[in-house]
């Protein structure tokens, strides 16, 4: 059975608030640390993302929330894709591919032009994935996180 037909999507709501902060922690502390700016945005999304114009998703099974994703509103037009993670149990499945597609498809329905996005090359299947659905490497500039060290983006037609 593919796991993906199951998956359902769901939008952010208070009682799943903590879901964000303990996925993105999973594997923020597997492969970085935890920085003073994750901490805030993952603990207060209902103030750092909802009410500054970005939304939250989640990927549900079986009652089980294992995956997230955020479109953090930049400008009127451009929007981040962030704090994306899915539980290291069940990676390697879709599900990331479920959550980028349904962002695809929210940017592209509420008139958004530009996603950007923020990675470290060494997250090479992260990487695969964002070129495989059109996200360009641009340059870097100013940046939030010190892992970061790629910035991409992908104009929304």
């Amino acid at each position: 059975m593919n796991i993906q037909n199951t998956v359902e999507i769901i939008p952010f709501s208070q009682d799943l608030k903590d879901h964000i902060k303990t996925l993105n922690i999973e594997w923020l502390q597997k492969f970085f640390r935890v920085e003073e700016k994750d901490e805030i945005v993952l603990s207060n999304p209902q103030e750092e993302i909802i009410d500054k114009g970005g939304l939250i998703f989640y990927a549900k099974y079986n009652d089980e929330i294992i995956g997230t994703v955020s479109l953090m509103k930049v400008d009127e037009n451009t929007f981040e894709l962030s704090k994306m993670a899915v539980s290291g149990k069940i990676q390697g499945l879709g599900i990331g591919n479920k959550l980028l597609t349904h962002c695809l498809v929210v940017a592209e329905e509420s008139n958004i032009n530009k996603l950007i996005l923020y990675s470290n090359r060494k997250l090479l299947p992260a990487i695969h994935l964002y070129e495989k659905f059109g996200f360009v490497e641009v340059p870097l500039g100013n940046v939030n996180y010190e892992r970061a060290d790629i910035k991409m983006q992908k104009n929304i037609p």
